[in-house]
């Protein structure tokens, strides 16, 4: 099942153990080279930090919430080595320009859908200028049509040959989440 980001973000973590709240999920940690949201940061309720929950310690995603087995799950960011280069990047993916190939400008990242099963980011939803608005609305963009994603911007496929894959577009690994 896809999940919009507004289901994700500012949500509260709640605890199959104590039953209650332990945090908050303030903003995504997304992966950039592979286009998967590794976590989110949370504020925590009781020390009132900033510590990372980790894709695979959700259990579940309800309308009330983002469940957990405990609040054993939440970590410092110092600790988690293997997220280190991720979380350096600091990519922010809400915002973030969309262009084609031929350097067309399509606009900025609205929303995005993640997997509820993978956590890859499987949609960005692009909205554009007043103009081009009128005549088509906010954009949905597949995966599969993303060809680069750089710290400035997304390069997608040229919108209006769709069926022309692109060399470039499909050697890169975000055709198929692996």
């Amino acid at each position: 099942m896809l999940l919009l980001s507004d289901s994700l973000l500012n949500k509260p973590v709640l605890s199959l153990r104590t039953g209650g709240q332990i945090a908050q999920t303030s903003s995504f940690i997304i992966n950039p080279n592979n286009f998967k949201l590794e976590g989110f940061y949370c504020h925590d309720r009781l020390s009132k930090q900033d510590l990372i929950l980790l894709y695979q310690d959700i259990r579940n995603i309800i309308g009330q919430g983002v469940i957990v087995n405990d609040h054993d799950v939440l970590s410092p960011p110092d600790i988690l080595v293997r997220l280190q280069d991720v979380l350096k990047i600091n990519f922010v993916l809400l915002g973030k320009p969309v262009v084609t190939i031929s350097k067309s400008k399509v606009g900025k990242v609205k929303d995005f859908a993640v997997d509820s099963d993978t956590f890859f980011v499987q949609k960005i939803y692009v909205g554009q200028s007043i103009i081009k608005s009128f005549s088509t609305g906010q954009l949905s963009i597949d995966r599969t049509q993303i060809v680069e994603v750089t710290p400035n911007k997304i390069i997608i496929q040229d919108l209006s040959n769709p069926a022309k894959v692109n060399a470039t577009a499909a050697a890169t690994s975000f055709g198929s989440p692996s």
